[in-house]
């Protein structure tokens, strides 16, 4: 059985029975990115990541079980996706990740195709909306998002093909939040705490404040995380995104 959403991701139903084979369950799933890996990075001095072999074990059961369980809702949402909005399906963006690499971070598009156009007019013609972004990079009611977005962010499916990133070893599904590369700056010189771990699918500021969370204090929590992180500590995290998930609350 092979499902495509846009960037071919494809799950070998066939393979089920090895997918406790962590080193088989990484092949299982295949994705044409057009990136080439490991040869981008970000001009930075960063720390190595933290070797913990106990979480990226936890990281690739998670996620090739998540995969192959959400296959259906994934094919449904790409199906519906093309009737409202058309192609690209999947959205690509740059991220930082461990060590200061640059990877494609995938989420299901929820916005217009013409999204940068808005923004600019958007920002051009209203001054609150252009503080408000300039305070958290993002904005409240965003006329960008289409409706089906607007219920795939609610309910947070957008970041469902993050799973994915999961499986592949770009992020891990608790960490540190993924950011672009020119917001590197406004961690000045805690930067290396940030590019020691993985970005995570979840991580503190999403299961404290999320939408209301400041850009700084977004920061703060990334740099909490790193300096604090633990088994324990990503396990109650994950519990808090199951129950923001599930009651839809505080979504970004």
């Amino acid at each position: 059985m092979a499902i495509m959403i846009g960037l071919s991701i494809k799950v070998a139903a066939g393979s089920l029975k090895d997918i406790g084979r962590l080193r088989g369950a990484r092949d299982m799933l295949s994705i044409s990115d057009g990136a080439a890996r490991g040869e981008r990075s970000i001009p930075a001095t960063v720390a190595a990541p933290r070797g913990d072999r106990g979480k990226r074990i936890f990281d690739v059961t998670v996620s090739a079980a998540a995969l192959l369980f959400f296959a259906p809702l994934l094919a449904v949402i790409a199906v519906a996706l093309l009737a409202v909005d058309g192609r690209p399906l999947i959205f690509r963006h740059a991220r930082v990740g461990a060590q200061g690499r640059l990877f494609d971070c995938l989420k299901f598009r929820s916005m217009r195709r013409d999204a940068s156009e808005r923004l600019t007019e958007l920002l051009a013609t209203d001054p609150e909306r252009r503080r408000e972004w300039a305070e958290k990079r993002k904005l409240s009611s965003d006329p960008r998002v289409h409706w089906l977005g607007k219920i795939l962010r609610m309910t947070c499916l957008d970041e469902l093909p993050q799973f994915y990133n999961v499986l592949r070893g770009d992020m891990s599904l608790v960490g540190p939040r993924p950011i672009p590369p020119d917001e590197t700056e406004k961690y000045g010189s805690n930067l290396h705490y940030y590019t020691s771990l993985k970005p995570g699918m979840t991580g503190m500021w999403q299961v404290n404040r999320r939408a209301d969370t400041t850009y700084e204090e977004r920061v703060q929590y990334d740099i909490k995380y790193c300096q604090s992180r633990s088994a324990y500590l990503d396990l109650v995290i994950i519990v808090k995104t199951v129950g923001i998930v599930l009651f839809a609350t505080n979504y970004a």
